[in-house]
């Protein structure tokens, strides 16, 4: 890293692109000299017709698709944001974590526009984007306490600063994304799962179907989803041949006890970041990635915020999943920092936020 050309006395424009996984998007992000953010396009193009046959995301259909249509989307971002190349502040892309196909294609696209036309480019860490998403959309400050849901992440942490992490808790085997997607498929509801099983969950009753809430009460905040992706198989096995009621009612099993381990887990991160932070420490709850645009989950968390006094705070719907606005703002961010990141900056399939984080006992644990 070096520093940029901004400084956080002067306001910046910062176009972003993402290719990390199943979504192209460009964006382009006003960050004001005062640190707030406005965003003034926003371009996103799902690839789930491509996936859906194959009921996940097949990394080589993914990076074909975004070489595809990148380009295009960039110019339709840069003409919604009403502004030409030059005057940008800088360029972000993603960098990691993701598949490399796609990083390569976001990250190639972003270094040529920003050499092309002498801006600075900023390598940005997927993950940071997430974490920062609320500064963009409230405004608001670290530190606070993050629960970072999504396909492939799902992680506890306190966010003390742009690049300042520590992590409390994490996953040790599937991401809760990961077990809505599984759990969609062994039901039969289709791609993309999430979605798929929340529509389902509400013409459900979970109390047909009792299902275990892994580490509930474990002194760690750490997270498991693996056996209860097994038990969903198990009752859905029970029940064989499924009808639409019976996978309807499993969902709304599965989705109650995500719920209930989540609401666990945050609880003890709470008392967790409480004890970093101190007493006197705002008491805030931020939740970011793909499955916090999850609507009972959103509700079990905003019922645990009152009850531990704190505010709870979730992006608008279009920017819990992958997107480039939160790529240009974590840019935007690192820019007025006086960051930026060399030409020869590489994609990073495995990029742990907190690199001094010690791992959690388990197998699948991902970085």
């Amino acid at each position: 890293m070096k520093n940029g050309h901004a400084s956080p006395d002067r306001d910046s424009l910062v176009l972003g692109l993402e290719a990390s996984c199943d979504e192209t998007a460009a964006a382009v992000v006003l960050r004001s000299a005062g640190g707030h953010g406005r965003i003034l396009s926003n371009v996103i193009r799902t690839q789930w017709e491509q996936h859906r046959p194959f009921g996940g995301v097949v990394p080589e259909i993914a990076a074909r698709a975004h070489v595809e249509c990148l380009d295009v989307l960039t110019r339709e971002a840069m003409r919604e944001a009403g502004i030409e190349f030059g005057g940008l502040s800088a360029v972000a892309a993603t960098a990691g974590p993701g598949l490399i196909g796609g990083l390569i294609v976001g990250l190639v696209t972003g270094k040529a526009i920003a050499l092309a036309h002498a801006k600075p480019f900023l390598a940005v860490h997927h993950l940071e984007a997430h974490a920062l998403t609320v500064g963009l959309t409230e405004g608001l400050a670290p530190p606070y306490l993050l629960l970072l849901v999504s396909g492939g992440h799902t992680q506890l942490l306190i966010v003390h600063g742009v690049g300042r992490y520590e992590r409390l808790g994490t996953t040790i085997d599937d991401a809760l994304g990961e077990a809505f997607d599984k759990t969609a498929k062994l039901l039969g509801l289709g791609f993309p799962g999430g979605p798929a099983v929340e529509r389902a969950a509400r013409s459900g009753d979970a109390s047909r179907f009792e299902l275990p809430r892994p580490m509930l009460g474990r002194k760690e905040p750490h997270f498991s989803f693996a056996g209860l992706k097994t038990a969903v198989r198990r009752a859905a096995e029970q029940v064989a041949p499924l009808t639409d009621q019976d996978a309807a009612d499993i969902a709304a099993a599965f989705e109650a006890a995500v719920n209930d381990c989540v609401r666990d887990r945050c609880a003890r991160a709470m008392e967790l970041a409480e004890q970093r932070l101190g007493p006197s420490a705002p008491r805030h709850l931020v939740v970011a990635g793909g499955v916090a645009a999850n609507e009972q989950l959103r509700s079990a968390l905003l019922s645990l915020a009152a009850e531990r006094g704190y505010e709870l705070h979730a992006p608008p719907i279009a920017l819990c999943g992958d997107n480039a606005a939160m790529i240009a703002w974590a840019g935007a961010e690192r820019l007025a920092l006086g960051l930026s990141d060399p030409l020869d900056a590489s994609a990073r399939p495995r990029w742990p936020l907190d690199l001094d984080a010690a791992p959690a006992i388990g197998a699948g644990v991902k970085a």
